[in-house]
């Protein structure tokens, strides 16, 4: 999803209501919570074979190139929903 697509969705609903995040939380029950949203940020991200998706890059060293100083080849900079 887009930042755009993320702004028309939002167009639709009440401008009054809460907002909240929803993740499996990994129990018996396969129950989905619902938590507040706290913030919105942007972030980098790299995508984390470990995980197999998405994680936040926080180590300086795996994000920049030290010889051009630009992002390396798979960071990407997005808006982070938390």
């Amino acid at each position: 999803m887009k930042v755009k697509d993320l702004i028309q969705q939002l167009g639709y609903m009440d401008a009054d209501a809460e907002v909240h995040i929803s993740y499996g939380y990994g129990d018996h029950w396969n129950t989905q919570v619902a938590p507040r949203v706290c913030k919105v940020d942007e972030d980098v991200v790299t995508f984390s074979d470990y995980h197999r998706m998405d994680m936040i890059e926080k180590d300086e060293y795996e994000i920049f190139d030290e010889d051009t100083g630009n992002y390396k080849e798979g960071v990407r900079k997005v808006v982070v929903i938390a």
